[in-house]
């Protein structure tokens, strides 16, 4: 499969690029960007953290935002930054063209349901097709976490729920942590997934959590939140996953923060501790 660059920048040593191609899981053309370390080259592999944002983004918005080159430079970590959903003139969009629904808001399952079903296969496209096109193109070796904000912090813990062994560890900013149970989850899954709300199971962390009951099943955690978040109580529930996890004893460190919002903002100030969790189970701290 090939890929196109669109844009390169320098920056701490290493180098942000964009990338395009034609994704045969989504149907559609899309970009992701990759920063490489300066230590990734010839001969040697660096390991990777996929990073899923949130609702609205693309694969811009954490790259711009979140100062993060400057740690993974020096622990010499490469991060991917796929984008949210879908694109393109034929993909089905919110009939309302509301923000929390289709083209941004991918949700990172697999849609059932028509018109979604063609397009809308976000966990496939995260999980299989895009490492499997970034390990053919650029020196990654097989040492994988992952992260996400808020519908990408559902998407991270979710996937990594679902996929033991997949990633060495998993973190999330303010992420939907029990969509099955609030409004953006609800209106999503039943979209995608149809209305027999026992399919939404297994794609909620919380739900998923109660099943890891193995040490073989839990991915070690970090969840940060701040308790000034406007959709802490109604959309985030980091209580219920907080449940979910102590009734496994499943190795999550959920951190509540006074004063931060669901912001980028909030992102700046902890991702350099995020980065330095995933170096410690990566075997690089």
């Amino acid at each position: 499969m090939g890929i196109e660059n669109s844009s390169s920048n320098k920056v701490f040593g290493g180098w942000h690029k964009q990338y395009t191609h034609r994704s045969d899981v989504l149907g559609c053309d899309m970009r992701f960007a990759i920063f490489l370390p300066r230590q990734a080259g010839t001969g040697n592999r660096v390991p990777v953290m996929y990073w899923l944002s949130g609702l609205t983004c693309t694969d811009e918005n954490f790259m711009q935002k979140a100062a993060a080159f400057h740690t993974a430079s020096e622990l010499g970590i490469a991060i991917v930054a796929p984008d949210t959903s879908p694109r393109g003139d034929h993909v089905p969009d919110d009939p309302d063209e509301a923000y929390d629904f289709g083209k941004g808001a991918g949700f990172y399952v697999n849609a059932t349901q028509d018109p979604w079903a063609r397009n809308y296969r976000m966990y496939d496209y995260v999980t299989k097709e895009l490492p499997a096109l970034v390990r053919d193109h650029f020196p990654i070796s097989d040492d994988t976490v992952i992260s996400g904000h808020s519908m990408g912090g559902h998407g991270a813990l979710m996937m990594a729920l679902r996929n033991p062994g997949m990633f060495k560890s998993v973190t999330a900013f303010a992420p939907i942590a029990n969509p099955i149970n609030c409004p953006w989850g609800q209106k999503a899954l039943g979209n995608y997934l149809g209305t027999d709300k026992s399919n939404w199971k297994a794609w909620d962390s919380s739900e998923l959590m109660k099943l890891a009951i193995s040490k073989e099943s839990q991915t070690p955690a970090l969840v940060d939140q701040g308790d000034a978040d406007g959709f802490l109580t109604e959309q985030l529930k980091p209580d219920t996953l907080f449940a979910a996890a102590s009734q496994v004893n499943y190795p999550l460190n959920l951190r509540m923060h006074e004063g931060y919002d669901h912001s980028y903002y909030f992102i700046t100030s902890f991702i350099q501790d995020h980065l330095r969790f995933h170096a410690w189970h990566l075997g690089i701290a």
